[in-house]
This record gives structure tokens, C-alpha cells and sequence, in this order.
């Protein structure tokens, strides 16, 4: 018989960490409990601090609530390995990242058949569900094929970059970039050179991946907001800060707005 689709590691995906070494009933102790999805966690509350100063005056707090189901789905998908929870894991990334489209893709950059937000979020809606059924056909492509779509995010970066003399911006820019490259390099250790690491009896690079993915979006979701202000409030002038202050070796970054001079 075949085996149940909420079966523990009935998963088309098996990570390095080697499984129920630490629990009987948790498939990857650390990357479920340790330090892996705890940053999405994290990441809720403090994208309330960082959109708090810029929420009601515009579209931009959607990103508040995905986030949490990504970091519980990964969490429910690496303690039990089910075909379920990987499908949930990468569904409710592919999910965050089509709403984060819809609300934040500018529009100067919609295809030329696109002419209003409302038809972009036609598309961006379309696209996602045809993915959302495409998931299921090759389920081990499906982890390379979202982390593609950080390609398209940084060629975005660079582009407004191009049109943008603050130095914080560029900094954060660099900063972010920086800790995505960490993330990636993890993942792809993780995935390619397993052999290694639990050879050297060190298979915990998926778990970093984790808290260094969360970091570059920490950084990320500043960066998106200060580009989408520029767009969509061009009375205001965006300026990135960081709490609970610069000179602080930990920090995390906000956007505030610069209130218009009133005309007399």
C-alpha cells in the first residue's frame, strides 16, 4: 500500500540532518526546534515594528501575517518529513512572495499589457495558481525553482539602485545581498555536499539557511517599502533608519516618512 500523503517522511525531500537522532517523534530536531524557522517566527512582530510607520498610509502591511504560516508550516514539514508539509512549506513561500508582488511590484515595470494593479494582480494570481498545480508534478524541483525568484529580486535591486543616490540605501542594499549569499551557499551545501558534512558529523547547513534567509529579509522588507514609497507617495520623502539605533552592532531597519512642506 502506499503510504499516507501526512505520513512521516513520506516527503519526496530528505534533508543533511540526519533523522530522530534527538527526538522520537521530530524528524530534524534543528531545523524544527533548534534555530531554523524561528526567525520567520521573528520575523512577524518585527515587520509590524518596521511597517508600523508607514501603515495607513498606504497598502504595505500585507506582508505582516504571511510570513507566519511559513515559519509554522516549515516547522510542521521538518518534524514530520510528509508530503503534506513540504508541499504546505513551499506553497505558503510561493504564496508570501506572489502577495508581495501583487501590493509591491512597481508599476513602471508591469508588462506593457498591463495596465492597472488590478490586472497585475490578475496576473500575478493566475500565474500562482497555475504554479500552485505545476508544484505538484516534480515536487524535488520545487525548492530550486522558488529560490530562482531571488535572481528577479536582486536584478530588481540593482535596477532601482541605479536611479538612487542614498548612501543607507545602498549600504542596506550590500547588506542584504551579503546574507543572502550566506543563505544560499548553506542551502546549496546543504543539498549538495551532504556527504561531507556528515562525514565531518556536521549535517546542520539547512538550519543556518533558515536564520540567514530571515536576516536578508530583514533587511529586504525596508528596502521594498522605501522603492514603493518613492512610487506611490512621491509627496514623502522615504528614509531608512534603524532601531534601536546605528551605532548598535544588531539592529533592525525601518523606513519613516519626512512629512511634505505645506504650501502657503
Amino acid at each position: 500500500t502506499m503510504p499516507s500523503i501526512f505520513s512521516y517522511q513520506s516527503a519526496e525531500v530528505d534533508w543533511c540532518e540526519s533523522n530522530f537522532v534527538r527526538s522520537a517523534v521530530i524528524a530534524e530536531y534543528y531545523n524544527t526546534d533548534g534555530t531554523s524557522p524561528f526567525p520567520f517566527l521573528l520575523l512577524t512582530p518585527l515587520n509590524f515594528l518596521v511597517l508600523e510607520g508607514v501603515c495607513g498610509r498606504m497598502e504595505l502591511c500585507h506582508l505582516k501575517v504571511p510570513l507566519l504560516p511559513a515559519g509554522v508550516f516549515s516547522m510542521y514539514f521538518h518534524m514530520t518529513l510528509s508530503y503534506v508539509g513540504q508541499l504546505l512549506d513551499e506553497l505558503s513561500i510561493l504564496w508570501t512572495l506572489a502577495v508581495a508582488y501583487s501590493f509591491w511590484y512597481p508599476q513602471a515595470y508591469f508588462p506593457k499589457c498591463i495596465k492597472t494593479r488590478r490586472h497585475f494582480f490578475w496576473l500575478t494570481g493566475t500565474t500562482t495558481v497555475i504554479s500552485t498545480l505545476m508544484s505538484f508534478i516534480k515536487p524535488t524541483l520545487n525548492a530550486y525553482a522558488l529560490n530562482c525568484i531571488a535572481f528577479h529580486l536582486l536584478y530588481m535591486t540593482w535596477r532601482e539602485l541605479k536611479k538612487c543616490n542614498d548612501k543607507r540605501v545602498h549600504r542596506m542594499a550590500a547588506v542584504m545581498v551579503m546574507w543572502w549569499v550566506l543563505a544560499i551557499t548553506s542551502w546549496i551545501s546543504d543539498r549538495w555536499l551532504c556527504w561531507l558534512w556528515q562525514a565531518i558529523n556536521f549535517p546542520y547547513f539547512h538550519s543556518f539557511w533558515h536564520v540567514l534567509i530571515a536576516m536578508s529579509l530583514l533587511y529586504c522588507c525596508p528596502l521594498v517599502i522605501y522603492f514603493d514609497v518613492s512610487y506611490e507617495m512621491p509627496a514623502f520623502k522615504p528614509k531608512l533608519e534603524y532601531w534601536p539605533s546605528d551605532s548598535w552592532p544588531v539592529v533592525v531597519p525601518y523606513v519613516t516618512l519626512e512629512e511634505p512642506h505645506k504650501q502657503c
